[in-house]
């Protein structure tokens, strides 16, 4: 083992529609087979999340990519129920509950006992709303017998100022914003997250959709499990130009986020589609899953930005680190193997104290320095003149990070990482998933 711990191993070798009736008929009927209650409950949930947003793409911070709405929430019905539906039927759904919906407010009016010029005022208004404002509002109130309305759900219509307060959201609830992804840094809790009681005369949330009381908000939603969490985790390059200022160059990096009940559920990948990236002896992935427990194994693909400004002829420091939060005080190790072509090249197995921080113990594992076997590599790939060469070399070049409990041995956390070149301007990127075995 060198001096910075690392050990060689073996050798590499919606826009709004009207609908007629026939056409609502006949997709009420289909809804009936393709809307069963799972699907349906994952619709309304995702109307909850994403908010209405016209032909603006939303982006999602952890992938980088850009959504249509009805886009998203296919892709969370898929996360959710692991059913397929396309963004076509998405947009056939919300049409026939805008119709309905509409309906519904007009015979509403109808019966309120309000002058006819404020009548038509609120249907003018509902007429300019889009198909997705109409489903996503809540249900319409009396406006007076709601007192104290002040913040709308959604923007007004052109010319309305007042429809809008027909359609209540909490009392000092704050508007929905495209900000889908949330990156407040909230400490590991140790108790159950506070759940407001209801407001009188407003609907709530329905029973079967409230997650319970025990379950944090990250579990599911980031790399963690009830013993150890992965808050945050870099690879950097870092040039001292004079003795106050430091140049940081990020190869990877996994910052601190504050997952809600509203963000989806991690994807799933099969673990046996990565057993041939990492080693088969002991030690190796296949044996640890065989182990367990399952909930603990996660793959991360990064998008990896050697765009770096700092010169290879200057003196820098390459370095790695990491931070884990629990609410038990233990001792942590961490192994991290570093792997071509499916063979173990070198490992570094680190071992970490505890720290008591704001209710939670924290680990952290601060400026750890790179083997020379990774910083002569980043090197060569920099070389390459194409990116798809990059790829091509990186394609066989994986880590496998393993985290234990000194004292008993269990294993706590396992990550894979494998790796791609980032394209994107916004530097480097990654996305998460959960390891599974179907």
């Amino acid at each position: 083992m060198d001096p910075n711990g690392w050990s060689e191993g073996g050798s590499p070798a919606e826009s709004p529609g009207e609908l007629g009736d026939s056409m609502e008929k006949s997709l009420d009927n289909d809804a009936e087979g393709v809307w069963s209650p799972d699907i349906e409950q994952s619709f309304q949930e995702a109307l909850a999340i994403y908010p209405p947003c016209g032909r603006r793409k939303i982006i999602l911070s952890d992938e980088g990519k850009m959504y249509g709405r009805n886009e998203l929430i296919a892709r969370y019905i898929k996360l959710r129920t692991g059913k397929t539906r396309t963004r076509k039927q998405v947009s056939s759904h919300i049409q026939v509950l805008a119709r309905r919906k509409s309906r519904e407010i007009q015979s509403k009016l109808k019966a309120m006992s309000m002058d006819q010029v404020t009548k038509d005022k609120a249907l003018q208004s509902m007429a300019a709303m889009s198909s997705a404002q109409l489903v996503s509002a809540t249900t319409i109130q009396n406006k007076l017998t709601m007192p104290g309305i002040s913040q709308p759900p959604f923007p007004p219509a052109p010319g309305s100022t007042d429809f809008f307060q027909f359609w209540p959201g909490g009392v000092g609830q704050s508007r929905v914003t495209e900000d889908i992804k949330p990156f407040a840094q909230q400490p590991y809790s140790l108790q159950p997250p506070v759940v407001h009681p209801p407001v009188p005369g407003y609907d709530s949330t329905p029973t079967s959709l409230s997650p319970p009381l025990t379950v944090p908000a990250w579990q599911g939603r980031c790399i963690a499990t009830t013993k150890l969490r992965l808050v945050e985790f870099s690879a950097f390059m870092e040039h001292q130009q004079d003795p106050d200022t430091y140049n940081k160059h990020l190869f990877v990096h996994i910052g601190q986020s504050n997952p809600t009940y509203s963000d989806a559920l991690l994807e799933s990948v099969d673990v046996r589609q990565i057993y041939d990236k990492f080693p088969e002896k002991k030690g190796g992935l296949k044996e640890l899953y065989e182990k367990g427990p399952s909930n603990a194994f996660f793959l991360v693909k990064f998008w990896a930005d050697l765009n770096t400004t700092i010169p290879d002829d200057v003196r820098v420091f390459y370095g790695v680190t990491s931070q884990y939060e629990s609410p038990d005080n233990m001792t942590i190790t961490c192994s991290s193997k570093v792997c071509s072509f499916g063979k173990q090249v070198v490992e570094k197995v680190e071992t970490e104290y505890a720290r008591f921080e704001n209710g939670r113990f924290v680990y952290r594992i601060h400026r750890s320095p790179m083997c020379e076997y990774l910083i002569n590599f980043i090197h060569k790939l920099k070389q390459l003149p194409e990116k798809y060469m990059m790829n091509s070399v990186l394609e066989n070049f994986t880590i496998l990070q393993v985290v234990t409990n000194r004292d008993t041995q269990e294993l706590l956390l396992c990550i894979a990482y494998v790796f791609e070149v980032s394209t994107s301007e916004h530097g480097a990127q990654h996305h998460t998933y959960r390891l599974i075995k179907d």
